[in-house]
């Protein structure tokens, strides 16, 4: 890609209208610092002191993060938190956000706010060292009521947007956003309207959901596509062109260090291979921050390809983000272009 196509690219973003649909989440990190380590008189236990706490957005909440960063103009959350101390902060991080709008949101007794609890060993001189995580999730299936609700969200945010990304986080079925009824809502829409970029990534798999633009990595295509798993580009970009001519849309494989491979319903494909490594690297973010750029550079009126380049320069910059689910920015991905 050269400066003229980045620049008449990304120019269109901040007039974009994106709805992000899926499992959000709140992210909070504990900050230890070593130096203050004590054992506790009471348990004799080991006690962590906590120098700081921040929380951001997560799951859905860092692809919207990447849509921030990229300066993309309106944003619609469409998830839920719980009415809990977790969902106050989250919904508080939410409306922080520039360009957020919350008519959407959801706040609902029916369920906790998903939690990552990360404590953080930030030790001068060193990279930060994640302890085991704290996680608070629902594990009960999403109430019917609340099912209904976020259907109905669902299709006044897509009645008011250019795109749609879809983000499932939950380890088990129906316990999030994306139940079977909030996806039938989805499949009409994209049926009455296929023209509309409508992009979709789900934690374990894409089974169950309507016809739009896959992304996945190559181990979930072959499980859904149920073929033999490859690591051949060739055998990769095959599967992934049957499986985008079996849903008339576009297919994003990525491939960790090797890159991204696209393919098209009319037979064509590609591959980008990823940037080289710059240093230290922490890939938590980078996944979500691939989907943020797909749709904001198809969006935006990108190529396959010119998609792919873009999501690519972002996944290098956030994998070099240390100790925090990271975001790219336009100029930072300038100038890692130039």
């Amino acid at each position: 890609m050269n400066a003229e196509r980045f620049e008449v690219i990304t120019r269109k973003y901040s007039g974009l209208r994106v709805a992000v649909i899926g499992d959000f989440c709140l992210d909070r990190y504990l900050e230890i610092d070593p130096s203050r380590a004590e054992i506790s008189i009471e348990t004799g236990l080991s006690v962590y002191n906590v120098a700081n706490v921040r929380a951001q957005p997560g799951g859905a909440g860092t692809v919207l993060n990447n849509l921030i960063a990229l300066g993309v103009g309106t944003i619609f959350p469409v998830g839920f938190a719980g009415e809990d101390g977790e969902g106050y902060e989250l919904c508080r991080a939410l409306a922080a956000k520039p360009g957020v709008r919350l008519d959407h949101f959801i706040q609902t007794r029916d369920r906790h706010t998903f939690t990552y609890c990360k404590p953080l060993i930030l030790e001068k001189g060193k990279s930060p060292r994640e302890l085991n995580r704290f996680d608070q999730k629902n594990w009960t299936p999403t109430p019917a009521a609340l099912s209904e609700k976020l259907s109905v969200a669902v299709t006044a945010a897509a009645n008011a947007v250019d795109a749609i990304t879809l983000m499932g986080q939950v380890d088990e079925p129906e316990t999030g956003v994306l139940t079977s009824r909030v996806l039938q809502t989805l499949g009409t829409i994209s049926k009455g309207k296929p023209e509309r970029l409508i992009l979709a990534d789900n934690r374990h798999s894409l089974r169950g959901f309507p016809p739009v633009v896959f992304k996945m990595n190559a181990a979930e295509l072959a499980a859904l596509t149920g073929t033999k798993p490859s690591s051949a580009l060739s055998d990769i970009a095959a599967v992934a062109v049957g499986l985008a001519r079996q849903n008339d849309r576009p297919v994003f494989v990525t491939l960790a260090e090797r890159g991204i491979v696209g393919a098209l319903p009319d037979g064509q494909s590609d591959h980008v291979p990823s940037l080289p490594i710059r240093g230290e690297i922490d890939v938590v973010g980078a996944g979500d921050s691939v989907s943020a750029n797909l749709v904001a550079a198809l969006a935006a009126g990108a190529s396959l390809r010119e998609a792919m380049e873009l999501a690519n320069l972002a996944a290098s910059i956030v994998v070099h983000q240390l100790g925090t689910t990271g975001s790219a920015s336009v100029p930072q991905l300038r100038e890692l272009l130039m």
